[in-house]
């Protein structure tokens, strides 16, 4: 069978998701369907040699395909480590003196908890909510792209994070999966201003 993949949130209600690697497990996957697809014209031509040699070749046919999956978890780098390498985790603001304010600047924290999760919480003074970072990874350029879950508005939204120089850190885009962005290129879609940089606080 195929693995099957639970996220959990912090009221542990389960909620099927899409991990941060699946992608990598169907290219696994689909290179020894592949391989299975090479290999069964021999093990089932009539013409194909001895019965031993079918049977060889069933058994490695398999064997390579169940070698990605038991490799899959011992190579793969979790979202925790990914973020935290990055300098992520803390509590981040436009100025960590100002108490949380829809108008002035929220308080955006990362977080891992327990179970090994990323949560990502948003603390806007009045009102908060929270997500899952469901995936996490850098580019060549060192921008961190993440891909959040929030469960209370049913949506995921991708987002791409540069560190600057001085440590605070600029968001490069905001869109959700129908690719429409908030922000763009560093930039407010709405009135083309650049976005601010995050402060790490504490």
């Amino acid at each position: 069978m195929f693995p099957h993949f639970n996220f959990y949130l912090d009221n542990d209600a389960s909620v099927t998701l899409i991990p941060q690697d699946a992608y990598h497990v169907r290219q696994r996957i689909c290179a020894g369907i592949a391989m299975l697809q090479f290999v069964s014209p021999i093990i089932f031509s009539e013409k194909s040699g001895s019965h031993n040699l079918n049977r060889h070749l069933i058994r490695l046919a398999l064997a390579l395909l169940i070698s990605q999956f038991l490799s899959f978890d011992a190579s793969a780098e979790t979202v925790a480590e990914t973020v935290s390498k990055w300098g992520l985790i803390g509590s981040w603001s436009l100025d960590c003196s100002l108490a949380p304010d829809p108008n002035k600047g929220a308080v955006l924290a990362y977080e891992i908890a327990k179970s090994g999760r990323v949560l990502y919480r948003r603390n806007f003074g009045k009102t908060q909510d929270k997500g899952e970072v469901l995936r996490g990874e850098t580019s060549a350029d060192g921008t961190l792209h993440l891909r959040v879950f929030f469960p209370t508005l049913r949506e995921t939204r991708e987002y791409g994070l540069m560190m600057q120089p001085d440590g605070t850190v600029r968001a490069i885009y905001n869109r959700n999966l129908k690719k429409q962005y908030t922000i763009k290129d560093g930039e407010f879609v709405s009135n083309g201003t650049p976005t601010p940089a995050q402060h790490k606080c504490g």
